[in-house]
This record gives C-alpha cells, sequence and structure tokens, in this order.
C-alpha cells in the first residue's frame, strides 16, 4: 500500500491541538472532519481533555484508540518535533503538520524541519507540510482543512504549494458544478512533495487529470522521470509561479524554496509532457476539457451561436491557436436550410439569431457532429429574455451525448447562467463564460495530444568517446575554474567533437612554426584564464597570411589584452587554420539547480545575444529530441534549406549535441560549457567547433 493513501483515506484520524475554540483554526478542521461522510475514527488531542463538537478529547496521543494512522498537528513549531516522536511510539504512518514556524520564517525554522524529518524517518512515517491546509478526498470524505465549504464530486484532483490557492480555488468553483477528486495543500514540502502526489493520484480510478499550482521543484530529474510516466496515462497541467524576477523573489520568501530558472521549468515541462497554464482560470480552463472532452481530432472547428459579436472573438481565439472555420459540406447546409429559421446563417458559424431556441441548437450541434469535416463543436450562446439558458444547456448536453468529437461551451454572462453552468458540469461538458478561452484550452489539448504522438526512443550509444583519458584531463585541469578554448579543446576532443585544427604557442617564433604546419591563412586567440571574452580584449586576430602578419599579431595581442586587463596571466596563443565559411550556430550546457544541465541551441557568433532564437533541452537527450530541438528555432531553419538555400548538415550538429549533453552527464562540476560558434557546413560535410568555453562549479554564473 502507498503510505500517501493514509493521508486521505486513514482508519482513525488524531487531531493534535484540536481547540473548542469556534474561533481557532483548529476547531475549523474538527468541525469539516465530522461534516462530508468521513467514516473512520476522529480523536481530539488536547490536553484539557474534554468534549468539543461532541467528540470525547483525548488529553495525549497515546490515549488515542486504535486504528490510529493519521496525526494532524496544529500546535506550535517549537512544539512539533517531540509530538511527532510521540506519533511515531504510536504507531502512526503520517503526519500533515498545519503548522508554520519553519523554514519560511529563517534558519531557526529551518532546523526544526529537519529535526522533524529525522524523526519521520526513524519511525517510517510520511508528512505533508508544514505550513500547509490540510488535505481533502472528496469521495472517502476526508477534509483536515480548515477552508470553507467544498466543490462537487469530479474528476480533477489538485495540488497546490500554497494553501490560499486551495481555499480560494474551492471558493471559486464550489458554485460551478466543476468537480474535484482531491485538493491537497502541500505548504513547505519537508517530506512528500509534489512529485509524490502526480505519483500517488496516478493510481486513483477517480483522477483524470491532475491539475497543479507549484512554486517550485526540489528534484528536478525525478519530477521528468514520474510526470512523463503519468501523463501517458492522465494529463497534467500546472501552474508555475515566480516566472519574472519580482515572482522568484516572492516564491523564495513565501515558502523558503528558491526557485530554479523558468526557462528549466518550461523546458522540463515541455519535455515531459506537463501542459502549462499562464493564469488560475486557464489551469482549470484546461483541466476541465482534457478531463472531460476527448482530444481534437484535428483542427477543423465549427461554431454554433446565436451572437456576432462573441462568435467574432471565438473565431480570432480559435485561429491564433492554430484552429480554423470549416467548409460543412453542401448536403449539410440543406438540411440546415430546411430546419432552421429562413434568416439563419448556414455555412459556418451556423448564426441561428439571438431567437434561437433549443431545438435549433441541437440541430446545429447535430449538423457538426455528422459533417465529417468537422472536428471540434463550439456552442456559443448570450442569454436573452426569450430562452431559458438551463433549456438550452440541457440540449446541448443531450446533442452531446451522441458523438466523440471535441466538444467545448461558451455561455457569457454569469448570474443568468449559474444552473446552466452547473448542468453542463455535472455532465461532463466544459463551459467557458468568454469566447477568448477556447482558442489557450484547444491548443493546450493539441499540445498534449503532439507529445502524446512522440514515440519514445531509446538513449542513443555514441561511439568514439576516450573516457579514461577525458577523466585524467578533467582532474588534471580542475584547479582552474574558467576554462578558456584551449582548455575546452582537449576535453571536446575525447568525446569526439570535430575541431579546428590548431595548437598553442607561447612566443612568436612557436606561432609561426605552428602556422607553417596548419597552412596559412590562420587565426589567433589570446591564451588567458583571466580573459573568457577573448573578442572584448582585442585577443583576436583574423586571417593571417604570411610569417610577418604572424609576428605583427602576436604582439598587438599582448598590448591590447594587457591593456585590458594589466594583471592578466597570458600563457600565449591558440594558432588555429582559418575554416571556410559555414553557417555559425552555437550550443551549450548551463547547469539549472532543479533539473541538471540545461542544454541550449541557437544561431550563433555575434548573433546569439541579438536574436535570442534559442531552444533549450534538459538532459538526456536522445537523437530526436536534439532534432526537434534544432528545428523549432530559425536557425534549424536556415540550416535545413531556407528559401532555397543549401541543406546543411544537421545530422552532424545532433551528434554534437549529443556529445556535448554526455559531457555534461559525465562532469557534474562543469556549470557551464559552450561551442561558439559551431561552424556547420553543406550536408554530408560535416561540422566544426571553432571556439568553446567552460565555467566550474565554484563560480556563479551563466551563458550570454
Amino acid at each position: 500500500m502507498n503510505p500517501i493513501q493514509y493521508f486521505f483515506r486513514p482508519h482513525g484520524v488524531a487531531l493534535i491541538g484540536a481547540s473548542s475554540n469556534p474561533e481557532k483554526l483548529s476547531y475549523g478542521v474538527l468541525e469539516n472532519m465530522s461534516r462530508y461522510g468521513y467514516e473512520g475514527g476522529i480523536y481530539p488531542v488536547n490536553p484539557k481533555g474534554g468534549d468539543i463538537l461532541g467528540f470525547n478529547t483525548y488529553a495525549d496521543i497515546s490515549l488515542t484508540p486504535d486504528p490510529v494512522d493519521l496525526a494532524v498537528i496544529m500546535i506550535p513549531a517549537p512544539l512539533v518535533p517531540a509530538t511527532l516522536e510521540a506519533c511515531g511510539k504510536r504507531g502512526l504512518k503520517a503526519a500533515t503538520i498545519i503548522s508554520g514556524g519553519f523554514r519560511e520564517v529563517g534558519e531557526e525554522g529551518a532546523e526544526l524541519e529537519r529535526q522533524c524529518l529525522q524523526i519521520a524517518r526513524q519511525y517510517n512515517m510520511r508528512l505533508i507540510g508544514p505550513n500547509c491546509v490540510g488535505t481533502v478526498d472528496l469521495y472517502s470524505g476526508m477534509n483536515t482543512t480548515f477552508i470553507r465549504g467544498l466543490p462537487e464530486k469530479g474528476n480533477i484532483g489538485f495540488i497546490s504549494q500554497s494553501g490560499a490557492m486551495c481555499g480560494a480555488v474551492i471558493d471559486l468553483v464550489k458554485e460551478t458544478g466543476i468537480g474535484f477528486t482531491h485538493f491537497v495543500s502541500m505548504g513547505n514540502e519537508m517530506d512528500v512533495d509534489e512529485t509524490d502526489m502526480i505519483d500517488f493520484l496516478n493510481d486513483d480510478p477517480h483522477v483524470k487529470v491532475i491539475a497543479a499550482y507549484i512554486e517550485a521543484i526540489r528534484n528536478g530529474e525525478r519530477f521528468i522521470q514520474v510526470a512523463r510516466r503519468v501523463g501517458r496515462q492522465k494529463p497534467i497541467v500546472m501552474l508555475k509561479a515566480g516566472r519574472s524576477e519580482a515572482g522568484e523573489k516572492a516564491v523564495s520568501s513565501h515558502t523558503g524554496s528558491l526557485a530554479g530558472t523558468y526557462t528549466a521549468y518550461q523546458t522540463a515541462f515541455k519535455q515531459a509532457g506537463v501542459i502549462e497554464a499562464r493564469s488560475a482560470q486557464e489551469l482549470f480552463d484546461i483541466a476541465v476539457a482534457l478531463a472531460n472532452q476527448p482530444l481534437p481530432a484535428g483542427k477543423r472547428a465549427l461554431i454554433v451561436t446565436n451572437a456576432g459579436g462573441p462568435t467574432a472573438l471565438a473565431s480570432d481565439s480559435i485561429a491564433d491557436s492554430g484552429y480554423r472555420l470549416a467548409n460543412l459540406h453542401e448536403e449539410t447546409k440543406q438540411a440546415l436550410r430546411k430546419r432552421l429559421n429562413p434568416a439563419a446563417q448556414v455555412s459556418n458559424p451556423i448564426d441561428m439569431l439571438g431567437s434561437a431556441n433549443p431545438e435549433e441548437y441541437a440541430m446545429g450541434i447535430e449538423a457538426g457532429i455528422h459533417d465529417e469535416n468537422i472536428d471540434v463543436i463550439l456552442p456559443v450562446n448570450v442569454p436573452t429574455s426569450l430562452v431559458n439558458p438551463e433549456d438550452i444547456a440541457d440540449s446541448i448536453a443531450d446533442a452531446v451525448e451522441k458523438t466523440n468529437k471535441t466538444v467545448l461551451v461558451c455561455l457569457m454572462g454569469s448570474s443568468s447562467i449559474q444552473e446552466a453552468r452547473r448542468i453542463l458540469h455535472r455532465r461532463h461538458i466544459p463551459i467557458y463564460t468568454s469566447p477568448e478561452q477556447l482558442g489557450p484550452v484547444l491548443a493546450a489539448m493539441d499540445r498534449y495530444k503532439d507529445w502524446l504522438a512522440q514515440p519514445e526512443e531509446p538513449q542513443p550509444v555514441l561511439s568514439g568517446i576516450e573516457t579514461k583519458t577525458a577523466r585524467a584531463y578533467f582532474n588534471s585541469a580542475s584547479s582552474e575554474k574558467f576554462w578558456g578554448e584551449s582548455t575546452v579543446r582537449p576535453l571536446l576532443e575525447t568525446y569526439g567533437i570535430p575541431l579546428i585544427p590548431g595548437a598553442a604557442a607561447k612566443t612568436p617564433d612557436e606561432a609561426v612554426t605552428t602556422a607553417s604546419k596548419l597552412g596559412y591563412p590562420v587565426v589567433m586567440k589570446v591564451i588567458s584564464p583571466d580573459i573568457l571574452h577573448k573578442s572584448d580584449a582585442g585577443g583576436i586576430r583574423l586571417n593571417l597570411k604570411s610569417m610577418e602578419e604572424i609576428k605583427n599579431g602576436f604582439e598587438s595581442i599582448m598590448e591590447s589584452c594587457h591593456g585590458y586587463k594589466k594583471d592578466a596571466r597570458i600563457e600565449g596563443v591558440l594558432v588555429e587554420k582559418m575554416a571556410a565559411k559555414g553557417t555559425e550556430i552555437i550550443i551549450g550546457m548551463r547547469r539549472d539547480p532543479q533539473f541538471g544541465p540545461l542544454m541550449m541551441f541557437g544561431l550563433g557568433g555575434i548573433y546569439v545575444e541579438l536574436f535570442t532564437d534559442i531552444a533549450f533541452r534538459i538532459t538526456p537527450l536522445n537523437r530526436s529530441t536534439a532534432r526537434q530541438m534544432i528545428l523549432e528555432t530559425r536557425a534549424g531553419a536556415l540550416l535545413t534549406g531556407l528559401r532555397g538555400q543549401t541543406p546543411a548538415d544537421v545530422d552532424a550538429v545532433v551528434d554534437i549535441l549529443l556529445r556535448l549533453a554526455q559531457i555534461s552527464i559525465d562532469f557534474p562540476d562543469i556549470s557551464e560549457i559552450e561551442i561558439n560558434p559551431l561552424l556547420v557546413y553543406e550536408k554530408g560535410k560535416g561540422a566544426l567547433a571553432l571556439d568553446a568555453r567552460a565555467i566550474l562549479k565554484s563560480e556563479e554564473s551563466h551563458i550570454s
């Protein structure tokens, strides 16, 4: 049995810190525990004893009757470790710590968390919280929150790292008919985290969609593994807070978490099949659709409406999301002309005018059901004094029962459509109150469909990697934290990454000798552990064609670099063969604190900062992932032969990306590494690394 089950279906619950004061949160928890049909034992624990809401109160956890599996702890933070110890000795399986005053308030609170976690592991207990509002299982009646009211039973499981979001969502949806299975407030995630909960909800047969509000993910690698597995069975929709710099600061102060970069989260979601929402409204817009409707078979939509303006907005919204209004078959239009108001428009949209009645809505929807040109049906209705909105809702629901096509309904308004909303949600038909909501929902369903269609490809086996040589070299050079090109080149070479021919020279005469061996023209670049951006320091000379130019170039590099940084350590120059023209790209890695190596690809050379045309993926990569990464950029379009240009060697770029990703996995002390530019030649002619650099962990930085 999954021990997380004890948070939702325990045989008995001890409410530690329960109070008889109706103004205390702990009183509200006991009230909720007794209100929604939970059938297990409920045991308030308070040293004062007595009776609360008809329940006998126990002075100590050791006195509670059997069976008791779960403790809900609502006492001051300093008292929690000793209480957990008592719970462990009593044999409890789990504890929800609602109390605040832990990591979110500073180091003293963080130390309390460490003590609590150590105790829990000693007794093999699982913990939710601290600093949370509890959990709800609408099917078992279990409710350890102090939130007033609950929505209806349904098929959406909701996880939140913010207790306030749980309360707000419950209040928002409880009158709409949207149904849920669970509400889980995670708090500081001392032990059980969002990944554990996703894994648990995947096994609950009532859950069809998992929705989550998150601020930070602690173990990014495990999250991706679990989300990718669960997402094949149930959609996961997430709202990530802390996308902006200000948002990240708010997250840190709110939960004590350190949010990773938003780019890494976006990338992780994309690879794991998680559907990202941009607002709380969109989170549930998408979740309701995925929980209750099949994924669209295609992008051909039909609007059935009684209002022109809202229809125009709906048309724009779906067009922005890649959908189009399809042409109805002529037979469909002829059948509608015979049955609808003579003034109705029977093309697409089917506009039945303001007087449209329930029977006419059913006709329009059934026309879309039977027309093979239609994949998605979008009934749009604005309430009028002529027709009861509940009758419209019933008519739509009756018609939709006859199809497996995707149906999303827009009923504009608020007060007059409340019961109509409940009718549709109870009958598993998503209903929205604004036409602009339709497009983002369809786009999200499409993204999920496309992700499901991706084959699961095994990791590639890369040949020609000299692992022992690479490890020995890395160890010999790791005392230096900033690696310039001359230091990175030997590591790249051991991983089979093709390099422009070159060698180091300490003197002008050595540079001349090296250039003569390579063949003119050549490039010279300064070698200095103190100068990472060689061009900024004047440390590069191009297209040198003679002995005289080599010597003059050597001296001018020394002069420029000492002028740029007087105390810079200069070890000589790197002399390289001047490369033939090709397409310049950048590939690189920045190690994210949550998700690990974050690979990047984009247009290289001087353009990388100008266009910021960059794609990201998290390791490990397979060939399909690397290719997708390339093709989603404008640089990828150039490589594949944009507007008649000769296609470049994309296969070579894929191979180099995979090899650089493997370096990032094999050497976790590398904080950043990049090849810029990587020069890509025509298809079949390969690519060459022209410049590279790396930064080891002890210094803070990021690729730019």
